[in-house]
């Protein structure tokens, strides 16, 4: 059983950001951590897009619902320890890269079945998994995974959603951050989440007002001043 469970969609920078920072909590701390799905198109299904968000969400959405797709066919195949170097893969092609010159151009390209073939090579799964881009069949196992993860955390939520101690232990949505902690640094916010995590009448600490993540893709880099705007991260303000 692991220690964490900790549930991503591939397009959302700030749960790959976040996902960063507990890969290194579980280097130091020896935990096991399972990566599961929270799909942003499913979970944002009743939202009318056009109201709620910038004109080229839709298609990042989209994009990663079908490499959620690619995922599930994954873990059906190769068992769920294939998803952390899966992941990894994902970030690395989508979040660690160059910021694009088109934000449309790079939106198109998000899962082409070529890119999606590339990330599959380095993280050592067949390339054969792209085909499921377009099977809709995965997409009542990935809504009945976002379910969990809106069951564990509460409805009005974000990427990436974290649960430990899993499967009766608490979960929450984020922690959100921006930029990746040193060693000590990860550790020290790492046991004051746990401090939270583990009084029972813990309920919420948000913050809406925060800078961008550090990201080579968003045209930031570790150490850089961030743009700091309102990222509203709730199920009907989701911006990634």
């Amino acid at each position: 059983m692991a220690e964490l469970n900790f549930y991503f969609d591939p397009v959302c920078p700030f749960a790959w950001m976040t996902s960063t920072w507990v890969r290194q909590v579980a280097r130091l701390r020896s935990y096991d951590v399972e990566w599961k799905f929270v799909s942003l198109r499913q979970l944002n299904a009743n939202v009318d897009y056009d109201t709620h968000f910038p004109p080229e969400y839709p298609a990042v959405h989209d994009a990663g619902l079908r490499m959620l797709r690619v995922a599930a066919a994954a873990r059906a195949e190769h068992g769920s320890a294939a998803i952390g170097p899966l992941y990894e893969a994902f970030g690395a092609h989508i979040h660690d890269v160059a910021k694009p010159a088109s934000l449309q151009e790079s939106n198109a390209a998000l899962a082409s079945p070529d890119r999606v073939e590339e990330i599959l090579r380095d993280a050592g799964l067949p390339v054969a998994l792209a085909k499921a881009l377009q099977d809709e069949s995965w997409d009542a196992e990935l809504a009945a995974e976002t379910a969990e993860a809106t069951s564990l955390a509460g409805k009005d939520i974000g990427t990436p959603v974290i649960q430990v101690d899993p499967p009766h232990g608490m979960a929450f949505f984020g922690p959100v951050i921006s930029r990746r902690p040193s060693d000590s640094e990860a550790v020290e916010l790492w046991d004051a989440v746990l401090t939270l995590t583990r009084f029972p009448g813990f309920a919420e600490l948000k913050r809406s007002l925060r800078e961008l993540p550090q990201l080579r893709s968003l045209g930031g880099h570790e150490g850089a001043p961030g743009v700091v705007e309102d990222w509203h991260q709730g199920s009907r303000k989701q911006k990634r």
